[in-house]
């Protein structure tokens, strides 16, 4: 048997250098010889995880690179059809702006008849002004009668079929309206051009003509109703030596983005070319 007080010294001491071994660990003294000792494993472990890393890339990598170009591909998709949408949904905003100002000016103006259409053509030719609408003599068109918006003077109606119509531009060659200004009241004529250019023409050199005065439709003539916007004069031409005054005028009108008009139906334009003589 062993001596039992050589046992409790034993356990005693082991007791003793093991709480020796706490405290020192404790106060920070057994962080060096830890970290001596944990270091090779740390290294040893870092190792292994990176190579698993890699093998697990090399493995699944490939996978994940086809699932991602298959959803940028769907997300693509979706997203051309969301500015498909947009697009279209701002063509229609455009569109019923447009008609929502042709219906208030037509409400403004209870006087005339109106019928409105939509600008479905253009003529082809660069040396003529022509719109086509998608109203004709169904809807009770005739040829001569103005067509504006709810902005003023657009033309009139050159040619109708049942269901179409030919409107001739005031930025036709072809066109002529009587008008007048304001505020000097003085009686003119607009002329359109191959250009598209509209000029002011047969004013009095008595009129003071002036950058910014309005101009009206006249109805002189009977081609036009009276007092209908159509635009503005941009600049004055005139020599001491012309027997009128001209002006470059600006139309109130856009007429490259022309999409909807009104028709005056109860307006019937005066026809005296039987009072103009004949040529031999």
């Amino acid at each position: 048997m062993k001596n039992p007080r050589s046992q409790f010294f034993r356990t005693a001491t082991i007791i003793v250098v093991v709480a020796g071994l706490v405290l020192f660990a404790l106060s920070g003294y057994m962080q060096p010889l830890f970290r001596s000792a944990l270091t090779p494993f740390v290294s040893v472990q870092t190792w292994l995880s990176t190579r698993f890393m890699a093998v697990y890339d090399f493995v699944t990598v490939p996978r994940d690179v086809a699932s991602l170009r298959a959803q940028n591909e769907a997300l693509e998709s979706e997203v051309a059809g969301l500015q498909t949408q947009i697009i279209e949904l701002e063509q229609q905003l455009r569109e019923a702006e447009v008609l929502y100002a042709l219906l208030d000016f037509a409400r403004s103006s209870p006087q005339s008849t109106y019928v409105a259409a939509a600008v479905i053509g253009r003529d082809p030719s660069p040396f003529l002004h022509y719109v086509i609408i998608d109203h004709g003599s169904d809807a009770g068109l005739r040829h001569g009668m103005p067509v504006i918006t709810h902005q003023g003077l657009v033309g009139r109606i050159d040619a109708v079929t049942a269901t179409a119509a030919r409107v001739e531009l005031i930025t036709d060659p072809g066109s002529i309206v009587n008008v007048r200004l304001v505020p000097s009241s003085a009686e003119a004529q607009i002329l359109g051009s191959v250009t598209g250019e509209i000029s002011l023409e047969l004013v009095s050199p008595d009129v003071d003509l002036q950058p910014g005065e309005l101009i009206l439709t006249s109805g002189l003539g009977g081609g036009y109703p009276a007092d209908i916007l159509v635009g503005q004069v941009v600049s004055v031409r005139s020599t001491g030596t012309d027997l009128f005054q001209s002006a470059s005028v600006q139309s109130v009108v856009e007429f490259s983005s022309l999409q909807a008009v009104l028709v005056i139906t109860n307006f019937r334009p005066v026809d005296i070319s039987p009072l103009i003589p004949s040529t031999p």
